[in-house]
């Protein structure tokens, strides 16, 4: 029976970020890295279940119906995701055929839907790749404080959070912020001096 497991949501862009530093030229909209994280959830699912085997038990929200039941949202918008999501990973294309303008050239003349199946193959591997064996209860854990959350909120959060914490591999377009320029310190003045003590009228030795 073919078993699936959800990676974790949190970790999903950080995953393909850390293999996709760009130039600094390029940057992805907030709404298309969004696209992405929904689309490559079914593909972190089985990733995951593999980097997690020995790992996950009866009693992991992943392996349950509850788990199996979650990812199916998001195999549901898949379709309507990929043009946001194939704009994400032309990003990636164009990083890691950088001074291999034969390669560059052939796949930025393919087709998007030729080009679908290639990337998921290099999500599979580099999501298993990334998964240690000591994250996978957290993963479990962390996914399934999100399962309330229907895909739609999930990209909406993605699109809100994303310019927010101003990734810089890949940027996302429109979060160059100026450095806060720095603190105003004010310096209180010193207090005066306590005023002289005097001897109380009519004191006698």
């Amino acid at each position: 029976m073919k078993r699936t497991a959800l990676g974790s949501a949190l970790a999903l862009s950080a995953l393909i970020s850390a293999q996709t530093a760009q130039a600094q030229k390029h940057c992805v909209e907030p709404e298309d890295a969004a696209d992405a994280v929904v689309y490559m959830m079914p593909t972190a699912y089985e990733s995951t279940l593999s980097a997690c085997e020995n790992e996950f038990n009866s009693d992991s929200f992943l392996t349950s119906d509850a788990g199996r039941a979650f990812i199916d949202g998001f195999r549901g918008q898949q379709d309507q995701r990929w043009s946001g999501a194939y704009r994400f990973f032309k990003v990636f294309i164009q990083k890691e055929t950088k001074g291999d303008d034969a390669m560059g050239e052939m796949l930025a003349n393919l087709p998007e839907e030729a080009l679908r199946p290639l990337i998921d193959g290099l999500l599979g591997q580099i999501i298993a790749k990334e998964i240690k064996p000591n994250t996978c209860g957290k993963i479990d854990r962390v996914v399934e404080l999100l399962s309330p959350l229907p895909p739609e909120n999930i990209a909406g959060l993605m699109s809100f959070i994303l310019p927010e914490v101003d990734i810089k591999d890949p940027p996302v377009c429109g979060t160059t912020r100026p450095s806060p320029p720095p603190p105003v310190i004010e310096l209180l003045p010193a207090p005066p001096p306590p005023p002289p003590a005097y001897p109380e009228s009519g004191s006698t030795k």
